[in-house]
Formats: structure tokens, sequence, C-alpha cells
């Protein structure tokens, strides 16, 4: 061979072995899910979320380290639709299907820190929504129980949560003023829509000590925390909130 086919033959190895990584690349790619623009998503997203919680969070005196690092670690923005992505973690609700509604962030935030929750909490969630509430819940607890009445809504947030891996979030689509009796007593519970009165079933759900909280009211409503004692529950309100109504047996 003489030297003009050795640097022929050269350069066709280096072309080949550059092909071999090419295709080796698109492959890893494709069988993952993520392009370059699907990473680069991620990170700006990430920044989005530090900010949020920094901005809207901190500011406002939330201090419970592991609600911090769930608004963290959630990824809003995949429980809104595509077309309020760039609004997902901006410091208002959001829209949803079905004429509701996925909380603002503080709002979210607040009520999590409220329930004082842990690792080993078992929580009872009313209004599924979106999903996006139960899985911050997921985030910290052992457990979440989700009861939303829109079988639309309670597919959708199912579906979603499973592909995020939220395993310990279980969703039911169902009346929430009757609770999850077979899963009770439950740590603490949150309603994430508004009533007119305490659900007596959800109180008598509520174990000794354990926590809810509960936007009461027509209109706008005041944020309620119960407390349960041996004797009873103590009310307090904490701050005026709006909330879509909650429907079912409650307005019977």
């Amino acid at each position: 061979m003489d030297k003009k086919e050795s640097v022929y033959s050269f350069k066709m190895r280096d072309f080949f072995f550059l092909l071999i990584y090419v295709i080796t690349m698109f492959a890893f790619f494709s069988c993952s899910g993520q392009s370059e623009t699907d990473f680069n998503d991620d990170n700006k997203y990430k920044s989005l979320r530090q900010r949020m919680v920094e901005t809207q969070i901190i500011r406002r005196n939330i201090t419970d380290k592991n609600v911090l690092e769930a608004m963290r670690t959630v990824p809003r923005h995949l429980f809104v639709a595509r077309r309020y992505r760039s609004e997902a973690y901006n410091d208002h609700p959001l829209p949803i299907a079905c004429g509701q509604t996925i909380s603002q962030p503080y709002i979210v935030a607040i009520m999590t820190e409220l329930i004082q929750i842990d690792s080993l909490s078992k929580v009872l969630e009313i209004g599924t929504g979106s999903g996006y509430q139960a899985a911050v819940l997921g985030e910290i607890s052992d457990s979440v129980y989700s009861i939303e009445i829109i079988p639309e809504l309670a597919d959708r947030a199912e579906e979603l949560l499973d592909s995020l891996r939220y395993k310990s979030v279980h969703i039911r689509a169902g009346d929430g003023y009757k609770g999850w009796p077979e899963a009770a007593p439950f740590d603490a519970i949150m309603v994430t829509a508004a009533a007119p009165e305490i659900p007596q079933p959800l109180i008598e759900q509520l174990k000794i000590g354990g926590r809810m909280v509960i936007p009461v009211g027509e209109g706008y409503q005041d944020l309620i925390l119960i407390t349960k004692n041996e004797t009873g529950v103590v009310r307090k309100s904490i701050i005026p909130v709006r909330f879509v109504p909650m429907t079912g047996e409650i307005l019977e």
C-alpha cells in the first residue's frame, strides 16, 4: 500500500468511528426519552423552582425544611397544560381541566407546613386536582391517600404521578366528604376545596393529635387549622383564601 492509500484508509477509519459515536449517542438519547433540549429545559425549570422557593415561599416565612425541599423538587410545570408551563412557577394559581385550578405555590407551601408531617405520616387529601399538592405531600410523608370527585382529573393525576414514580400516593375517584375510612386514621388531612362547614367524617378519621387544614366559607374563605385532642377539636383561622367549592354530598 502506498502513502496515499494509507492516508485514505486512516481517514475512512476515523469517519467510521465518528459515525458509530453519533449513532450511539442518538440511541442513548432516544432510549432515555430526553433530548439535549429536554436537559436544558430541566435546568431551566430547576432554576425557576429555586427562585420560586426563595422569593415566594421563604420570604413569606415558610421555614419547614421538608416543605422547602419538596417545593424545590416537584416539577410543577408538568402538572399544568403546556400553554401555561412558562407561568408554572409564578406567584398565582393557574387553570387546569374541568374548571379547576392548581393553587398558588405559597398556598401549597403554607397548607403543607401547617399540617406538620414527616416521613412517618399518613396523609389524606381531599381534592386531588392536578396532583401537584399530592406530589408535594408524597415527597415528605410515608403515604398519601387522595380523593378527587371528577373522574377525569383523578385519572390524569394518577397517570402523571405514576409516571413520576410517586408510588406512595394513592388516588381514588369519589366524593371526599366521607374520606377514606378503610385507610383511617390519618396523621393529617388536607382539604383543597372550600366547604361551607367542616365534614364530620373527616374529623372522625383524624388521629388524636392530628391536624387538618381546610378552607371554610363561600366566595372568599378562611383557611382553618383543626387540631384534634381527647375532648374534641381546636379551630384556628390562619389567612383569607379563595378555593373552588367542594361538591357532592356536602351540598345536600
